[in-house]
């Protein structure tokens, strides 16, 4: 692997020549991240760019489970759930910060299936794959446990199964900082404008667009030897109307699907209410169209609830959720909650759209979540990712490497399976890690005892959300003073500094709403206070100011 270098920013690349690369990468969502990071890892010079910032969209409005996706066994997915459960187990161990183990618990509803079934779908999800840390399914009498004191009296039986909790936006800013720390270049807010052959690879051109205005600022020409398509839900507008690669093109498809190549576009909309229940376990119910909901503990205060499975027409970045969505999850959560939800509780929503492959199904929800790598050397040689799901985001990525390396006839070896995210290693403050439960807890029980000053709050966020990495964030910070100024409540210019330098936070809403949730606890007023400080950086750095970062709000 190449030595490590800081993240590279959109001024790195020169504007007046071509800045030559083995591949390009074009989406900052999951699956571009995690490509580059694994190309880059293998040591081929990679460059990502993303129009917008990293996770602004698909990746950031998942309903955040690291899954097997047990409702896929009544679609009979037996390869996509057991290939998901072997990776369940790999990611969470990989970044314990950021994702944790989550107990579920589904109340059983006679009238959608009878309970062998229920006991059937539960022993082959626990056996699909090897479990290590994670605990068994159980039968559950509702009435005579706390897990059922939020529901119904109706609601007499149940089940209780694990799978996994993981921050979706902090999860792909993490792969894209691993990926600059192996060499490649990150570019966010840089769009991909044209891409065409050149001298057996590619010539594209990515026009830079300032963060705070909007306005096009430079562009910058790439010469590539390969291209990955990682557009999400922009990949098929992105192959044939950016890339000219015709529909009738064919290709190599590997992941178990035919190489016609065609995206189905469905949005998942997800509402956030105040906290329904006052355990740690989440909750998955079955809708009276046999559909799934979720309300899951979410960000200490509240509960989010989701999803839907809506078909999406419209421009990708568009989508929004639709009142009719938001009266079907506050009806469907009703019938089994004591307190009824009503539209009035939402305190937040947001919807995403999944570019899932599609598989003619006629049913929006049924629509495969597997996908599909689509590769071929003409006119250059380029990749295409279609679908996919966040838990087999690592597995996708190692095997677009792999195909990459065949078609750069340089075939290299793997190295993602056992690797840490940063902030993963926590050796620093703890003993060789045991179980990733109690690896975090330890930790935290450490950084406060070599940190006094910092309240449990601060701590708990802070170890959450950098895990390892907090000690360079804490690097000569020897008392809350030494942080900065507050610029909102817990939110210091030490970690907004942080986050621009390391993590391409360029704006507020970066930071509130996607290396953090903090957007959720803060009033207007605080969020527009965050807002007005990265104003007075841009106008700073306008001016030409170069002093030290914190001496200059000091």
């Amino acid at each position: 692997m190449p030595s490590a270098s800081p993240p590279q920013s959109p001024s790195d690349l020169p504007t007046e020549v071509d800045h030559h690369c083995d591949v390009l990468v074009v989406g900052g969502g999951i699956n571009g991240v995690g490509i580059a990071r694994d190309l880059a890892g293998r040591g081929w010079r990679v460059v990502l760019c993303e129009q917008d910032d990293l996770a602004s969209h698909t990746s950031s409005a998942s309903t955040k489970l690291i899954h097997g996706g047990l409702r896929y066994l009544e679609y009979r997915e037996f390869g996509l759930v057991r290939k998901a459960l072997q990776e369940r187990e790999v990611l969470l161990r990989s970044a314990p910060h950021i994702m944790w183990p989550l107990r579920f618990v589904l109340p059983h509803d006679a009238s959608m299936r009878p309970a062998w079934m229920i006991r059937l779908g539960l022993w082959l999800y626990d056996h699909l794959a090897r479990r290590e840390f994670l605990p068994g399914c159980e039968s559950l009498a509702l009435g005579k446990s706390p897990l059922g004191e939020p529901l119904k009296s109706t609601w007499t039986k149940g089940f209780v199964y694990s799978d996994g909790w993981v921050d979706d936006a902090r999860l792909v800013a993490l792969c894209a900082l691993d990926a600059a720390e192996q060499g490649a270049h990150i570019l966010t807010r840089t769009r991909c404008e044209q891409v065409e052959p050149y001298a057996g690879g590619w010539r594209a051109v990515l026009a830079r667009r300032d963060a705070l205005t909007g306005q096009a600022t430079t562009k910058v020409t790439v010469q590539a030897r390969a291209v990955v398509n990682a557009a999400g839900p922009w990949a098929e507008q992105m192959l044939r109307q950016v890339m000219h690669v015709p529909a009738g093109a064919g290709g190599r498809g590997k992941g178990g699907a035919p190489a016609s190549g065609r995206l189905r576009l469905v949005k998942g909309s997800h509402i956030v209410v105040r906290k329904l229940f006052n355990h740690d376990h989440a909750y998955i119910f079955q809708g009276q169209d046999r559909r799934i909901i979720f309300a899951i503990p979410y960000e200490r205060d509240f509960t989010l609830i989701g999803t839907t499975d809506v078909e999406h027409h419209g421009a990708p970045g568009a989508a929004a959720i639709e009142p009719e969505e938001v009266h079907y999850l506050c009806t469907e959560l009703s019938r089994y909650l004591k307190r009824a939800i009503h539209p009035g509780d939402v305190v937040w929503s947001y919807a995403g759209v999944r570019p899932l492959l599609d598989d003619d199904s006629g049913n929006a929800a049924a629509v495969t979540r597997d996908y599909l790598l689509q590769s071929q050397n003409r006119p250059a040689p380029w990749l295409t990712v279609w679908g996919g799901k966040l838990t087999t985001f690592r597995l996708l990525s190692e095997q677009a490497a792999d195909q990459v390396g065949e078609l750069l006839g340089e075939q290299r070896h793997r190295w993602t399976g056992d690797a840490l995210l940063p902030g993963g290693q926590l050796t620093d403050l703890i003993d060789e890690p045991v179980n990733p439960v109690l690896d975090i807890a330890e930790f935290q029980t450490r950084l406060r005892k070599r940190h006094p000053w910092m309240d449990l709050g601060l701590v708990k966020r802070w170890s959450r959300a950098y895990g390892g990495r907090v000690l360079r964030l804490l690097d000569g910070v020897t008392s809350r003073a030494d942080l900065g100024q507050e610029v909102a409540p817990d939110l210091y210019e030490a970690e907004l500094f942080y986050l621009k330098r390391h993590e391409w936070a360029l704006t507020a809403d970066d930071v509130l709403w996607r290396r953090s949730k903090l957007g959720l606890h803060y009033t207007a007023a605080q969020r527009q206070a965050v807002s007005d400080w990265f104003a007075s950086q841009a106008q700073a750095a306008a001016q030409g100011f170069h002093h030290s970062e914190l001496s200059r709000s000091q």
